[in-house]
């Protein structure tokens, strides 16, 4: 099973890149941030205590991800694979993330993180939210706070998988084509299917 964790911060260009590598390798997109906005737009009470903190440029709570991650693993057992997009963020969401897919004799084949420098996300997110009407990519302040945000908390990430030795950085600053070709020799040099 191909399990890829698709690391980088907002605007970063996870959600292209993921779309691509979802068809090339038949993978299951598993993106927290998909499924927290469908809980937004049903309006439960989980999906608007996500708003607030979204809106904040605030992580949710790692017991409501985990669930929502077991939830979807959990109905796509016989998938070739995952990919995370925007998940873990901490080390403690990649440790149960570990757990939950050790109980599926499965386990994250590799994180490919996309580096991109924080002006140019600064750019790409206020150039976002004027086309998605995302009220998180129309406000500078509400962007450097969610990039300073991902740079203390998912940062210790990349030695988490650095010392499991899965940890793959990619240029995230290119043409879509070729950032995502630089993303697939990293898969292709890693994983052979079984």
């Amino acid at each position: 099973m191909l399990n890829i964790v698709l690391f980088g911060p907002p605007g970063a260009g996870k959600g292209t890149q993921s779309e691509k590598l979802i068809t090339k390798y038949n993978l299951i997109h598993l993106s927290t941030g998909d499924l927290l906005r469908s809980e937004i737009a049903q309006k439960t009470e989980l999906g608007m205590k996500a708003k607030t903190l979204m809106d904040n440029g605030d992580l949710v709570p790692d017991d409501v991800v985990i669930g929502m991650i077991r939830s979807k693993l959990n109905s796509n057992n016989q998938a070739k694979g995952f990919i995370f997009d925007g998940f873990p963020r901490t080390t403690a969401q990649a440790q149960a993330l570990d757990e939950l897919l050790s109980e599926m004799n499965t386990q994250i084949t590799c994180m490919l993180a996309l580096e991109v420098d924080n002006e140019e996300l600064t750019k790409r997110l206020l150039l976002r939210g004027k086309d998605s009407g995302r009220a998180d990519d129309q406000n500078e302040e509400i962007i450097r706070n969610r990039v300073k945000e991902y740079n203390n908390k998912t940062a210790p990430l990349k030695d988490y998988y650095t010392a499991q030795k899965k940890f793959y950085a990619v240029n995230g600053i290119g043409s879509i084509d070729e950032i995502f070709n630089s993303l697939c020799q990293k898969v292709e040099n890693i994983y052979i299917p079984s």
